[in-house]
Parts: C-alpha cells; sequence; structure tokens
C-alpha cells in the first residue's frame, strides 16, 4: 500500500473521483489509501462540492511552509559550558531520560526529571522546561504534578518574581529509598502477620517467616547504607565550609 503525503497526482484522481459520485472508501480503494485520509484531504480542502486537486496541493505545501516557519529555533544543550562536550551532554541526557523510563518512570516524566538533574542549579520554571523540551505548558505541568506527588521535586518561588520553579537535589534518591522502605515496613508486617495466622510449621506460613526475615534484611541493610550516605555527606559539607573560609584546602 502506497503511503507518505498525498502527491499532485493523487490529487487530480480524488478529483476525478468526486466529480464520477464515488464514495471516499472507492477513491481510497483506487489509490490504495485508506478512507480516512481521503476524508480528511477532501474536508480540509473545500469538502466534495469545491474541492480542487491543484488548489488543494497549493494549500498543502502553504500549509507546510508556514508550520516550518513557526517553528522555534533549537534551544541551547543546557548547561554546555564548563568545558563540555554539547552532544555528550545531550546523548547522554536521552541515554539517562531511556534508563528512567526503563525503571518505570513514565516518558514525559523522565524527561523532566532528567533535564533537571543534568542541570548545574537542578532548577527550572515551567516555562524553561517547555523550552528546552519543546513541549507543551500542559504535558510540564502534569509531568512536575506527578514527580512532586512522588517526592521527586519540589516548588519554590523565584526570588523577586511571581513565577515558580521546580526543583532537585542530591537528596533525590534518598527519599526515592525511604519510601520503598515505607512499603518494605508494610510488606514486612504483612508477611509476619500471615506466618502468624498460618502458623509457621506449615509450608504456607513458613514461606511468610522466610519472606519478612528477607525483608528485615533488606530494610536493615539500606538504613545502614542511608545513614552511610548522609554522614558522608556531612564530613564534604564541613570540609567545604573549611575550605571556603580559609581561602584553600586544609593542610595535609
Amino acid at each position: 500500500m502506497p503511503g507518505g503525503r498525498l502527491t499532485s497526482e493523487d490529487r487530480q484522481h480524488i478529483a476525478t473521483g468526486l466529480a464520477e459520485g464515488l464514495g471516499y472508501a472507492e477513491i481510497g480503494r483506487r489509490l490504495g489509501r485508506p478512507a480516512s485520509t481521503i476524508m480528511r484531504e477532501v474536508t480540509r480542502n473545500g469538502g466534495p462540492d469545491d474541492y480542487g486537486a491543484d488548489q488543494a496541493h497549493d494549500a498543502t505545501r502553504h500549509r507546510a511552509r508556514r508550520r516550518k516557519q513557526a517553528q522555534p529555533p533549537a534551544p541551547p544543550v543546557p548547561d554546555s559550558g564548563h568545558g563540555r562536550d554539547p552532544q555528550a551532554v545531550k546523548d547522554f541526557t536521552e541515554s539517562f531520560t531511556a534508563l528512567l523510563t526503563q525503571q518505570g518512570l513514565p516518558r514525559m516524566e523522565a524527561r523532566v526529571l532528567a533535564c533537571l538533574y543534568i542541570t548545574d542549579s537542578g532548577a527550572l520554571t515551567a516555562a524553561e522546561l517547555v523550552q528546552r523540551l519543546r513541549v507543551s505548558p500542559a504535558s510540564v505541568s502534569n509531568a512536575v504534578a506527578f514527580l512532586e506527588q512522588q517526592g521527586m521535586l519540589s516548588r519554590e518561588r523565584v526570588p523577586g518574581a511571581r513565577r515558580e520553579r521546580y526543583v532537585m537535589d542530591a537528596e533525590l534518591w534518598l527519599r526515592s529509598i525511604r519510601a520503598a522502605l515505607e512499603m518494605n515496613d508494610a510488606l514486612v508486617t504483612a508477611s509476619q502477620r500471615g506466618a502468624e495466622i498460618l502458623g509457621v510449621a506449615t509450608p504456607a506460613g513458613a514461606r511468610f517467616k522466610s519472606s519478612a526475615e528477607l525483608l528485615l534484611l533488606v530494610g536493615e541493610a539500606h538504613r545502614q547504607v542511608m545513614e552511610r550516605w548522609q554522614q558522608n555527606q556531612a564530613a564534604q559539607d564541613e570540609l567545604a565550609d573549611r575550605t571556603e573560609k580559609t581561602g584553600g584546602p586544609p593542610a595535609g
């Protein structure tokens, strides 16, 4: 079946078919096109009584030129300074977005999160997200609402302005792990209750008891990791403060 855009010859066949009183389905069959394609073509170019092949072809080309002219210029690659390779930044952003999608995040939400993540500030306004991602304001609004509900970003007022910007920080994954731990704790409680009700001496009860033990170990390990990370962050912040006050790294 032919595909792609309708050609001038296709439109001549459509005009001839209409003049012969043929229906959209029959004209589409002769051209190897869906009837819906023929109907849209005729409807947007005057209807069955006023359709003209040449006028339709010119009008389509004019609409295509207008869309091309209205296309905004490609935005600059975010944070392409600091000696970074803009193409490498772009490629990484795309691969990181794909990874977030594979982890279960919806596509638009993954794009917004990746866009925020690669900025040095970690903060962008809705207008900046729209410009960088080249999507509608509604798409950005829906995505940030979802991410905010998940605790993956927050809002803050732009100093001296009425606009808000969306912010993420280094504790993004810490909050995500905490949310997962809450679910883990709920599963531990349910598994322990299941073992108690079913009886640990039965196969079903033993299964729940084993699950509870594993989940308890998982929760304990995650809490130890979070505590160690927080200690490391505190040490790094303290070192940075000392460096800033003394004007250089501490003597070794």
